[in-house]
C-alpha cells in the first residue's frame, strides 16, 4: 500500500495538492510480533523483513509512536500483524 493512497488532492488551477491524511491507532493484537532491536535496526529494514517492502515503515513507525528512522539498540518494538488494510 502506498502511504498516500487514501489521500485526499485538491486541484486549483492545475496544481494538485494533497491534504492531510490522519491514520487512526493501529489496534494490538495477540499475533503482533516484538522484537529487540540490534545496532543497524531501521524501520525500513523491518518493514522490508515482516512485510516485504521497506515502503511500509511509516506503518510501524506509527505502531510504536515514533516518527524517526533511526533505533536505538536494545528497545522492543511491536510488528503489527496486519499490513494497513489487509483486514
Amino acid at each position: 500500500m502506498n502511504r498516500y493512497e487514501d489521500t485526499k488532492t485538491n486541484d486549483k488551477g492545475g496544481v494538485v495538492r494533497y491534504t492531510t491524511t490522519y491514520y487512526g491507532k493501529i489496534e494490538e493484537r495477540n499475533d503482533d510480533i516484538y522484537v529487540q532491536t540490534q545496532e543497524g535496526d531501521r524501520f525500513d529494514l523491518l518493514a522490508f523483513k515482516y512485510f516485504g517492502t521497506p515502503a511500509l515503515w511509516w506503518y510501524i513507525a506509527k505502531a510504536n509512536k515514533m516518527s524517526f528512522m533511526n533505533i536505538e539498540p536494545g528497545k522492543i518494538i511491536r510488528i503489527p500483524a496486519q499490513q494497513p488494510h489487509s483486514e
